[in-house]
């Protein structure tokens, strides 16, 4: 009987901690968590044009038409003020277009909005200037000679350089021999780029290798650094190609055009 009793005392107990426990689980999913929501986003054409307007106009040296394509790419980020909960962050982590990340990885802890917009976007031009000062190094011409504008709305952030610099030696001197440096191809990549031409890693790669192949690429350029981030999530039809430097981004790209010549894979 004791024992009986016992039992009944136990389960009467674990009922009752259960109750507090089940209500903090469900509490859990309406508190805000320090965690931001990426996902695939837009990309852009740096050989067009951008909301009507050239991404890159070059004055002080004769152009040449191009073909194909090379897309800078993208992820998009919840705001740092969103409300992230708790069934929205395992949500993200059950899909492979969805990327968790923590808040203070996307925008800097303490900074307004405004703030990091400006930030972002003197990131950006700074991001040009040298992409600029990489691929008029690369091709031997000078500065002083030679006068390039940069235009990509809404985009902030230094991770397009390397695809910058590809869009100026595209336009200036393409393969070297007279054809495209895409070889015709829709190109895509990302990375950032120094001024001596060393590409840089920039995250979130495994989300913009999607919207590459959504927006129709075949070939991504990925910092080498990466490749096994960018292989995480790979969609079917799309060739990673790894880079280091402005120089090695380019051959690769003329060995793909010309079929000859190694082609390097993550």
């Amino acid at each position: 009987m004791l024992s009986r009793l016992s039992r009944l005392s136990r389960l009467r107990a674990v009922a009752l901690c259960a109750v507090p426990v089940v209500g903090l689980i469900g509490a859990a999913a309406f508190v805000p968590l320090p965690f931001s929501l990426a996902q695939p986003g837009m990309t852009a054409d740096v050989l067009g044009e951008n909301k009507g307007e050239p991404v890159i106009t070059i004055s002080g040296a004769k152009t040449r038409g191009t073909s194909g394509q090379l897309r800078m790419t993208t992820i998009e980020a919840t705001g740092p003020d969103a409300h992230i909960g708790l069934g929205d962050v395992l949500d993200g982590w059950f899909r492979t277009d969805r990327a968790v990340m923590p808040r203070d990885a996307v925008y800097p802890n303490g900074d307004s909005v405004k703030e990091i917009e400006e930030y972002n976007a003197e990131e950006m031009r700074e991001s040009q200037d040298t992409a600029t000062e990489a691929a008029l190094d690369h091709l031997g011409e000078r500065s002083d000679d030679i006068e390039v504008a940069l235009e990509l709305a809404d985009v902030g952030g230094p991770s397009a350089g390397l695809l910058f610099s590809l869009g100026i030696v595209d336009k200036l001197d393409g393969d070297g021999s007279g054809g495209d440096l895409t070889g015709g191809r829709v190109i895509a990549g990302t990375g950032t780029i120094d001024a001596e031409g060393k590409v840089g890693a920039v995250g979130g790669v495994a989300l913009k290798t999607q919207a590459a192949r959504r927006d129709g690429a075949t070939v991504f350029l990925v910092p080498k650094a990466e490749c096994a981030d960018a292989q995480s999530e790979l969609p079917e039809g799309l060739r990673l190609i790894p880079v280091t430097t402005l120089k090695g981004a380019v051959d690769s790209l003329v060995a793909l055009e010309k079929g000859r010549g190694s082609v390097p894979s993550c």
